[in-house]
């Protein structure tokens, strides 16, 4: 994953300790493999949206939210990162994930 067009962020930079610089591709190719990885769970979750709106099923579904928080909350806190974090990013993308599913919906029922 490290060819990605626009390259790593600090080439060309000049007078940085080559630990920084190797920690930064790190980083670098950390940012890379999320962007493809929050690719593919937005791909999967418009199939979901589909599928909702082909069995008239709502955007949200409160109780998977909810499952779902407790479930990444715990995973974050087994994984060192602040669980309050990591519900605050899901929250964001669950946030999204409905939009679409509304969009989809709109869709379906303008088809229909």
């Amino acid at each position: 994953m490290g060819d990605e067009a626009a390259g790593p962020a600090d080439r060309g930079v000049t007078g940085i300790p080559e630990a920084l610089a190797e920690a930064r591709r790190t980083i670098d190719n950390i940012d890379a493999a999320l962007i493809h990885i929050l690719a593919e769970r937005f791909r999967c979750t418009q199939r979901v949206g589909h599928i909702k709106a082909v069995h008239d099923l709502p955007p949200a579904d409160p109780e998977r939210e909810a499952r779902q928080v407790a479930r990444l909350r715990a995973l974050a806190v087994r994984s060192g990162l602040d669980p309050d974090f990591a519900e605050k990013f899901l929250s964001f993308m669950v946030r999204e994930v409905i939009r679409h599913h509304e969009d989809i919906k709109a869709e379906y029922e303008g088809a229909g």
